[in-house]
């Protein structure tokens, strides 16, 4: 028998988890949708996909994101976020996995899109990391998940990490969530040391892809954002951060591959709390054109 084309229905099944941990999988009544519906719908939509090496994806209808997860054969500090970029309104995560499961690739655009953004040991697109003397100590896969709700007009979900860093254990409780028609999902984060909530200093990232990126911030806006052109498209990223909440901006430039970055520099608040939001544009989906059109649309969601 063929295990691939078992794999899609296993996704199904599995799509419908509602929290997961490394002691295993725990079944509850499904926040999801469950994949065989959810070709060609409009919604906002995430779930943990196990059958691709424990990503978590999620998206709505103008972009798609992915981390990856505890049983990830990825190596080190792998928490940044991936950019998944589609032309469509129309849900792709379940398509796009089970036809890569089948041997079509999701690195090559068939008319709805494609996954060409290198993530790697970067932040991706608005990945954390505890930031110490001028150096990020970021997280490797995250450890567990719950899903909150998904497949209407709202996606939201939980993510844990926990890791090492100069100043003892961290751990970083992230709620994303990602509405219907917005380019920017957001963040609320609790953070830990050693098991107790704290102020912690922490640096929100975007990859300038070894300097391929052009970099842009504006500290009263509280916005960092680049722009760069991959296979003759323009992509653009940025994140958002409270103005009042912002200590510094870093422009990190560094010969090791992944480690170049704009930074948005903060702390937590006394509890441990932090709130963002991050995200980005692609010049195909026709609607941000140009990196002063995505600084425009950045800046008019400041303070939000």
């Amino acid at each position: 028998m063929n295990d691939l084309k078992l794999l899609p229905t296993l996704a199904a099944v599995l799509a419908g988890l509602c929290c997961f941990s490394l002691s295993g999988p725990v079944f509850a009544e499904s926040a999801t949708v469950d994949a065989a519906d959810s070709d060609h719908k409009v919604m906002a939509y995430g779930r943990f996909v196990p059958e691709r090496e424990d990503d978590f994806a999620w998206e709505n209808d103008k972009v798609a994101f992915r981390v990856y997860g505890p049983l990830s054969p990825a190596k080190g500090p792998v928490s940044g976020v991936d950019a998944w970029l589609k032309r469509v309104d129309y849900s792709i995560i379940d398509k796009w996995y089970g036809e890569h499961l089948s041997g079509k690739s999701y690195h090559t655009d068939h008319g709805e899109g494609y996954d060409p953004y290198h993530t790697g040991t970067s932040r991706g697109v608005g990945g954390t990391a505890i930031w110490v003397d001028g150096e990020a100590w970021p997280a490797g896969q995250f450890q567990s998940f719950e899903v909150l709700q998904s497949g209407g007009e709202v996606v939201e979900f939980r993510l844990r990490y926990e890791w090492d860093t100069p100043l003892g254990r961290v751990a970083e409780d992230k709620t994303i969530s990602l509405a219907l028609g917005e380019q920017l999902y957001r963040v609320n984060s609790m953070f830990t040391l050693d098991g107790v909530p704290a102020p912690l200093p922490v640096a929100i990232g975007l990859t300038t892809h070894d300097e391929a990126a052009w970099v842009s911030h504006d500290r009263e806006a509280g916005r960092i954002s680049t722009w760069e052109v991959i296979d003759e498209s323009g992509i653009g990223t940025g994140a958002l951060l409270d103005p009042g909440q912002v200590q510094d901006i870093v422009h990190q430039e560094s010969e090791e591959k992944d480690a170049s970055h704009i930074w948005l520099v903060t702390s937590t608040s006394e509890q441990g709390a932090l709130t963002f939001r991050a995200g980005f544009a692609w010049e195909k989906a026709k609607k941000i054109t140009s990196f002063d059109d995505w600084n425009r649309y950045l800046d008019s969601r400041s303070g939000e």
